[in-house]
Protein backbone atom coordinates (compact mmCIF):
# COMPACT_ATOMS: atom_id res chain seq x y z
CA UNK A 1 0.00 0.00 0.00
CA UNK A 2 1.37 3.59 -0.66
CA UNK A 3 1.48 5.97 1.87
CA UNK A 4 -1.23 9.14 0.96
CA UNK A 5 -1.44 10.56 4.29
CA UNK A 6 0.98 12.37 6.85
CA UNK A 7 -0.45 13.23 9.69
CA UNK A 8 -0.04 16.48 12.15
CA UNK A 9 1.17 15.78 15.72
CA UNK A 10 -2.52 17.15 16.92
CA UNK A 11 -4.23 14.95 14.62
CA UNK A 12 -2.48 12.07 16.30
CA UNK A 13 -3.29 13.43 19.59
CA UNK A 14 -6.78 13.46 19.40
CA UNK A 15 -6.23 9.58 18.13
CA UNK A 16 -5.09 9.11 21.54
CA UNK A 17 -6.89 11.31 23.37
CA UNK A 18 -9.93 10.50 21.89
CA UNK A 19 -10.68 11.77 18.49
CA UNK A 20 -14.02 13.48 16.92
CA UNK A 21 -16.14 11.12 15.50
CA UNK A 22 -15.82 12.07 11.91
CA UNK A 23 -11.53 12.13 12.43
CA UNK A 24 -12.33 8.19 13.61
CA UNK A 25 -14.61 7.59 10.22
CA UNK A 26 -12.14 9.15 7.85
CA UNK A 27 -9.42 7.23 9.71
CA UNK A 28 -11.33 3.88 9.39
CA UNK A 29 -11.29 4.39 5.62
CA UNK A 30 -7.55 3.49 5.00
CA UNK A 31 -5.28 0.49 5.46
CA UNK A 32 -1.89 0.38 7.40
CA UNK A 33 0.93 1.84 5.39
CA UNK A 34 -2.00 4.50 3.64
CA UNK A 35 -1.27 6.79 6.91
CA UNK A 36 2.00 7.76 8.77
CA UNK A 37 3.23 10.13 10.75
CA UNK A 38 6.31 11.53 10.74
CA UNK A 39 9.34 10.70 12.76
CA UNK A 40 9.17 14.66 13.51
CA UNK A 41 5.44 14.09 15.25
CA UNK A 42 6.44 10.93 16.93
CA UNK A 43 9.47 13.13 18.64
CA UNK A 44 6.87 15.20 19.99
CA UNK A 45 4.34 12.95 21.02
CA UNK A 46 7.61 10.94 23.13
CA UNK A 47 8.42 14.08 24.38
CA UNK A 48 4.46 14.38 25.87
CA UNK A 49 4.55 11.49 26.99
CA UNK A 50 7.72 11.28 28.93
CA UNK A 51 7.02 14.55 30.38
CA UNK A 52 2.91 14.03 31.48
CA UNK A 53 2.58 12.74 34.95
CA UNK A 54 1.78 9.43 33.68
CA UNK A 55 4.29 8.38 31.61
CA UNK A 56 4.80 4.62 31.62
CA UNK A 57 1.04 5.25 30.63
CA UNK A 58 1.28 7.40 28.04
CA UNK A 59 4.03 5.88 26.04
CA UNK A 60 1.83 2.98 26.03
CA UNK A 61 -0.61 5.01 24.31
CA UNK A 62 1.79 6.22 21.95
CA UNK A 63 3.25 2.90 20.89
CA UNK A 64 -0.03 1.50 20.10
CA UNK A 65 -1.07 3.75 17.48
CA UNK A 66 2.74 3.47 16.23
CA UNK A 67 1.20 0.13 15.31
CA UNK A 68 -1.69 1.57 13.69
CA UNK A 69 0.15 4.72 12.34
CA UNK A 70 3.92 3.93 10.87
CA UNK A 71 6.70 6.23 11.56
CA UNK A 72 8.21 7.46 8.34
CA UNK A 73 11.31 7.86 8.98
CA UNK A 74 13.17 11.95 8.19
CA UNK A 75 15.38 11.33 5.49
CA UNK A 76 17.87 13.25 3.28
CA UNK A 77 14.64 13.87 0.83
CA UNK A 78 12.89 15.23 3.87
CA UNK A 79 15.96 17.35 4.55
CA UNK A 80 16.05 18.87 1.56
CA UNK A 81 12.58 19.78 0.98
CA UNK A 82 12.98 21.43 4.12
CA UNK A 83 15.09 24.34 2.63
CA UNK A 84 12.32 25.19 0.05
CA UNK A 85 9.72 25.32 2.96
CA UNK A 86 11.70 26.93 5.13
CA UNK A 87 12.64 30.00 2.47
CA UNK A 88 9.08 30.34 1.76
CA UNK A 89 8.39 31.45 5.52
CA UNK A 90 11.43 32.49 6.94
CA UNK A 91 9.99 34.82 9.68
CA UNK A 92 7.92 32.51 11.06
CA UNK A 93 10.02 30.77 13.87
CA UNK A 94 7.50 29.19 16.35
CA UNK A 95 6.46 26.62 13.90
CA UNK A 96 10.02 25.06 13.26
CA UNK A 97 8.21 21.89 13.21
CA UNK A 98 5.64 22.60 11.53
CA UNK A 99 7.99 23.57 8.69
CA UNK A 100 9.80 19.64 9.39
CA UNK A 101 6.64 17.95 9.17
CA UNK A 102 5.30 19.69 5.69
CA UNK A 103 8.89 19.34 4.26
CA UNK A 104 8.67 15.55 5.12
CA UNK A 105 5.05 15.62 3.54
CA UNK A 106 6.43 17.29 0.25
CA UNK A 107 9.19 14.57 0.17
CA UNK A 108 6.50 11.95 0.23
CA UNK A 109 4.14 13.31 -1.74
CA UNK A 110 1.55 13.33 0.63
CA UNK A 111 -1.51 15.31 1.97
CA UNK A 112 -0.79 16.68 5.67
CA UNK A 113 -3.77 16.20 7.84
CA UNK A 114 -4.18 18.64 10.56
CA UNK A 115 -6.45 20.26 12.61
CA UNK A 116 -4.59 23.90 11.79
CA UNK A 117 -5.01 24.17 8.21
CA UNK A 118 -3.35 27.71 8.41
CA UNK A 119 -0.12 26.80 10.27
CA UNK A 120 0.47 24.67 6.55
CA UNK A 121 -0.80 26.92 4.28
CA UNK A 122 1.98 29.31 3.67
CA UNK A 123 3.92 26.58 2.33
CA UNK A 124 4.67 25.58 -1.04
CA UNK A 125 3.28 22.52 -2.85
CA UNK A 126 1.54 21.22 1.23
CA UNK A 127 -2.14 19.81 0.65
CA UNK A 128 -4.20 19.72 3.93
CA UNK A 129 -7.07 18.20 5.02
CA UNK A 130 -9.24 18.39 7.93
CA UNK A 131 -10.40 15.45 9.19
CA UNK A 132 -11.42 16.66 12.85
CA UNK A 133 -13.86 19.01 11.32
CA UNK A 134 -17.12 17.37 10.90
Amino acid sequence: MRARYLLDTNICIYLLKGAPESLLARFAKYGVGEVLMSAITYAELAYGAATSPTPAREKRAVDQLVNAVPVAPFGTEAAAAYAVIRKAAPERRADALDKLIAAHAAALGVVVVTNNEGDFSRYPGIKVENWARA
